[in-house]
Formats: C-alpha cells, structure tokens, sequence
C-alpha cells in the first residue's frame, strides 16, 4: 500500500502533474482524511467502489454473513438518495448507517468524519464503506481507507480501466464481479485485468460471484490478511 502520496494527487499517464500548484482544491480533504485514519487506527476501513449495480450492496451481505463469528464488521453506504441499501444490510444483520449525499456522485472525507460518530463501531474489526456508483468522482477522494477495491461487472465491459484509469490507479484490488454470467457475455478476464495492470501494475485481482458463492473464500482470506498486516503494523510501532 503506497502511503506516501495521497490518492488524489496521484495522476495517470498523459495527465499533468499539479503537485506544486499554489491552491490544491483536494487538500482540505486529504486533511480530514487523515484525521479519520488516525481516529481510526485500530479498524481496517476498506473503500469499496464501482459503477452503479455491479453488485456491491449484495456483495456487503454476503461478507457478512460469511464473516460472521469471525470478525465484526460495519458499513457506511452511500447513495445519491433513499436508504435501501442500509435498509436491506440491516435486515441480514449488518451494522450499517446510510449516507445520503443528496444528488452528489461521491463521498468526501468530512461525510465519514460526521458519519463515524453516528455508527456503532464498538468492536468493529472492518469498516467498509460502500462508495456512490461512479467510476469518475469517488477516484480522487480519498476517505482515510486503508485499502479501496473497485468491483468491475461482466455486465458492464471489460474496457473500463483504461477508460476510467484513476480508479483502478489509486484501487488495491480489482474484484471481477456476477462472474456466474460470464458464459452469456462478451466480456474478457484476461483483457481486463490486463488493462487494469497496465494502469496500475500492482493491482490484485479476484474473480467473484456473490449469488454463486465463487471467489468469496479468496475474499475473505483478503480481508482477514489485511486486518492482521494493519494489527501487526500497529504492534509494531
């Protein structure tokens, strides 16, 4: 994990360098992010991005009830308007509190600093947060994450990394989501994950489908191996 640059001053081939510009707009926000991680030091928070329904509200339920005895999570979901999404992970049993960013295509580091004094994390092990659907915004706002995994839907094209590059620059991990409909489309693992890795060659990458079960079990070990890497980094110190 690069921590030495922030996410949004991270910039793509082709793009000009405006580190040294008097005014930087994404400072504020990189301030307050790093409150959150400080505030946050013992939680894995985890920024979950994607394209709207590739599958990461369904993917949030399905890592609950499989790290369930496991480890504690908690989710902050965001969405442009309503509260379906908390609405349906508090019905599988997920601690979740929504966002509404009232018409707005991405969080920003301040919604998390308001939202986490608002949301149970008592004994939370992992937090996610559920970014808007947006390939485009969320990329360079960073929100204290440790880690930010992009899902990328067969449904939906296997060029989107070379056209929405930021994303899968400043993302940890590619998952490559509804795989169980793979047979029935166009689409090319081996062609998307080698435009992802060309954008950022350091990507990993997972196969998943959330309906069929496939993948989850490398999902988690994931997550599992992070939360223990962040402990033993803390310890460490």
């Amino acid at each position: 994990m690069n921590t030495t640059k922030p996410k949004s001053s991270r910039i793509t081939a082709g793009s000009v360098d405006t580190e040294h510009v008097s005014l930087n707009l994404l400072r504020a926000n990189d301030f307050v992010a790093q409150k959150i991680r400080e505030q946050l030091k013992d939680i894995l928070v985890i920024n979950v991005c994607s394209s709207p329904g590739s599958g990461k509200t369904t993917l949030m339920q399905k890592t609950g009830e499989l790290l369930k005895g496991k480890l504690k999570m908690s989710v902050l979901v965001a969405d442009p308007e309503t509260d379906r999404d908390a609405v349906r992970m508090k019905e599988s049993g997920i601690n979740a509190l929504q966002i509404v960013t009232g018409g707005i295509c991405h969080i920003e580091s301040q919604m998390i600093l308001q939202a986490i004094d608002l949301i149970d994390l008592e004994g939370t092990d992992v937090l996610f947060i559920e970014n808007v659907g947006n390939l485009m915004c969320p990329s360079s706002f960073d929100l204290g994450e440790d880690y930010r995994v992009t899902l990328i839907s067969t449904t939906e094209g296997d060029d989107k990394p070379r056209k929405y590059p930021k994303m899968f620059l400043t993302s940890e991990l590619m998952l490559i989501s509804k795989l169980d409909l793979l047979p029935y489309l166009p689409f090319s693992v081996e062609a998307v994950t080698e435009d992802a890795r060309t954008v950022n060659p350091d990507i990993d990458v997972l196969e998943i489908s959330s309906l069929k079960d496939t993948g989850l079990d490398a999902w988690i070990q994931w997550i599992q191996t992070k939360l223990e890497e962040k402990k033993n980094k803390n310890n460490y110190k």
